[in-house]
């Protein structure tokens, strides 16, 4: 059975004596950084000099320095930067000040899977990732309520790293969901997966076909549209609440005899077997490999891809009807700044 923690498992007192860094000030950034200030952490953010984000963080009532001022004042440092950017930061301006007794926390296991940091004897090292975006981890604070995490370890210098990753956990109100203990292998690996596979290329790249196949086919992109992505939401949503059998449950049966004869069409055996060479791409390494060299030769696949993407016809249709119900944006905060500072 899997381990779940809750408020009444952790020790507050374990970070209520420890100074903190939050490096970066992006979407997971600021939510972690707030959060532990309204748990009377002594919390400070690290940003590059010249950061966007820095007046924002002092806005928001937090202490900013740089990031070797940040790394060297604490003796718990959360690295909260994008992938491509840790290794490089991590080596240059946050090992130096790292000595026996810190720890060194994440909250995506990437780099310490794939080997492009690689911390000091002597050091805490430990992840703690929420669940959901930073600005769903913040609002649900602020309400009382939290978004579950997952805590691993894999350093365990001190003996009580993993008590530190749960008293950390129950300071930016995870514990109030719910927290998982799993590894950085595990959550590395399914991460990598769940975004390739089904949550972000999968489902991207279904509503596109699924759009194209309409339109070819000469129907109206408004309707190909409202088919293929509007209405994905309202089955999303049911799932979320009601998981895959309750969806069934709330559908037409006409709809519902289509899903189970019509989806295992869609995705084949052949389907699958991708998907098994994309896991083995990504605990190979090789995934990790070809990303890192893409940030290194300037991105030109990436933008190149992220392009077409954004001019594709189901992005121009969407926008034009989604122009139409301002109702759909009401109230929903776009985070423009995930850059991490």
């Amino acid at each position: 059975m899997p381990t779940l923690y809750y408020a009444k498992d952790a020790d507050r007192s374990l970070i209520a004596d420890r100074k903190v860094a939050v490096i970066g000030y992006g979407s997971q950034g600021h939510a972690h950084a707030l959060n532990l200030l309204d748990s009377g952490v002594d919390v400070r953010v690290g940003l590059r000099e010249g950061s966007k984000s820095w007046a924002k963080a002092e806005a928001a009532g937090l202490r900013v320095t740089t990031i070797s001022q940040a790394a060297e004042e604490a003796d718990l440092v959360m690295v909260l930067l994008p992938d491509t950017d840790q290794a490089r930061v991590y080596d240059e301006q946050i090992a130096p000040h790292l000595g026996e007794g810190d720890a060194l926390f994440f909250a995506h296991g990437f780099n310490i899977r794939f080997q492009t940091i690689s911390p000091a004897s002597g050091i805490d090292v430990a992840m703690v990732a929420p669940k959901g975006p930073g600005h769903l981890v913040r609002r649900t604070y602020t309400e009382g309520g939290g978004v579950p995490a997952l805590i691993a370890v894999a350093a365990d210098a001190s003996g009580n790293a993993m008590a530190l990753a749960l008293a950390y956990a129950d300071a930016i109100g995870a514990t109030r969901a719910g927290v998982l203990e799993t590894t950085f292998d595990e959550e590395t690996e399914t991460d990598l997966f769940g975004e390739q596979v089904v949550l972000c290329g999968g489902l991207t790249a279904l509503v596109t076909a699924g759009f194209e196949t309409l339109v070819e086919a000469g129907y109206q992109p408004e309707s190909a549209y409202f088919e293929c992505l509007h209405e994905l939401k309202l089955i999303v949503d049911l799932m979320y609440e009601q998981g895959i059998s309750g969806m069934r449950f709330s559908i037409s049966t006409t709809a519902e005899y289509g899903d189970l004869t019509r989806g295992p069409r869609i995705i084949s055996e052949g389907v699958r077997a991708e998907m098994k060479k994309v896991l083995a791409e990504i605990r190979d390494g090789s995934f990790a490999k070809e990303w890192i060299e893409e940030n290194e030769t300037g991105l030109k696949r990436y933008n190149e891809l992220r392009e077409a993407g954004r001019t594709h016809q189901v992005e121009q249709i969407g926008a034009e009807l989604r122009s139409m119900m301002p109702f759909i944006s009401a109230g929903h905060e776009r985070i423009e700044d995930v850059s991490g500072g």
